[in-house]
């Protein structure tokens, strides 16, 4: 199955109250699933990964094999390419969980998009984050 997914993290506060967001569609651009949650008080950076996470978990459970992943942090796209290295020891074990996940796709497409694209993910970002004030 092939499937596109959009993950994006918030804090406000950074770190602050934090939440992550994750939307699946499937090849169609029906939407599969929505994945949030609250992180208790975190940075936005240990949201953006625990989205991306949370993303590959459901894509993979659903029996996703070919995935396109859009995100909205340049640092993470980058950090998953290997460009940059993950030097915050938060954040290690979360890249260590999504190099992992991503192994187990046949197919994967990471690529970095504006803010604007990654509307849906940010909006369950804000949902979970409001829902925890």
């Amino acid at each position: 199955m092939k499937a596109t997914l959009f993950a994006d993290g918030g804090s406000r506060g950074n770190p602050g109250p934090a939440a992550s967001g994750a939307v699946l569609y499937d090849e169609h651009g029906e939407l599969v699933e929505e994945i949030g949650s609250f992180l208790g008080v975190a940075t936005n950076n240990i949201a953006e990964w625990t989205a991306l996470v949370e993303g590959l978990e459901a894509a993979l459970a659903r029996g996703v094999d070919d995935i396109a992943v859009r995100l909205d942090s340049e640092l993470v796209v980058k950090q998953l390419s290997g460009e940059y290295r993950v030097k915050n020891a938060g954040l290690v074990p979360l890249h260590a969980r999504a190099k992992t996940l991503l192994r187990k796709f046949a197919r994967t497409d990471i690529r970095h998009v504006p803010r604007k694209a990654n509307a849906a993910a940010d909006a369950v970002v804000n949902q979970v984050l409001d829902a925890h004030r």
